[in-house]
């Protein structure tokens, strides 16, 4: 069974969002339209608490989009974003989301961020996304949504960590930095992914 996996469209990442990734709009009947070709669609959704330590107004003296560590792990300290029953958090009103089989929440955990639909950054936790595809029966996913070199990007990471044929939409995804994006989409190939067209 061929799966859509549409990561994060939600208002906080459309243009005129807290964390906007630039034209992220513009997939929107990129992903309306593809999900007719699929036999199951899920989404994912960040839904972070007011006080998780990703947001740099939780750290004092810091500012946005410095690092820090926490647990170990790098952390990128991004604008308070997707903050539960906000407005940001909502999924974009243009996405059709009839089709939408799961909705799979991520960064609720205040300690750690979550890029991927499977895990958290540390992968201490699952979000179960991986346990419901595989009780569908499902062997291929397909990625898209965003942010392409961040979210998009670890999601169809542990898609392969967890044996599934990954398939990245490039046009169906936009990136916060395209330098970044290209380095993330030469990961997924070494990795076994590919990286494909909508149409």
């Amino acid at each position: 069974m061929r799966t859509l996996i549409i990561v994060d469209i939600q208002n906080d990442f459309i243009p005129g969002g807290n964390l906007a990734v630039p034209d992220g709009d513009k997939i929107i009947p990129i992903v309306n339209e593809l999900q007719k070709s699929f036999d199951l669609v899920v989404a994912t959704q960040d839904w972070h608490p007011a006080d998780h330590k990703s947001f740099a107004s939780n750290h004092p003296g810091k500012k946005t989009f410095d690092t820090t560590t926490l647990h170990g792990l790098d952390q990128v300290l991004w604008p308070d974003h997707c903050m539960q029953s906000s407005h940001g958090a909502e999924f974009h009103v243009g996405l059709n989301l009839n089709r939408v089989e799961a909705i799979f929440r991520k960064g609720m955990d205040r300690e750690i961020d979550s890029y991927s639909g499977f895990y958290d950054n540390g992968h201490k936790k699952s979000t179960g996304l991986a346990g419901y595809l595989r009780e569908r029966n499902v062997k291929s996913v397909y990625v898209c949504g965003l942010a392409a070199d961040y979210c998009v990007f670890f999601t169809a990471k542990d898609a392969l960590l967890e044996k599934f044929d990954t398939y990245l939409i490039e046009d169906a995804t936009k990136p916060i930095d395209p330098a970044g994006f290209e380095k993330a989409k030469a990961e997924l190939v070494a990795l076994g992914g590919r990286v494909v067209k909508s149409f």
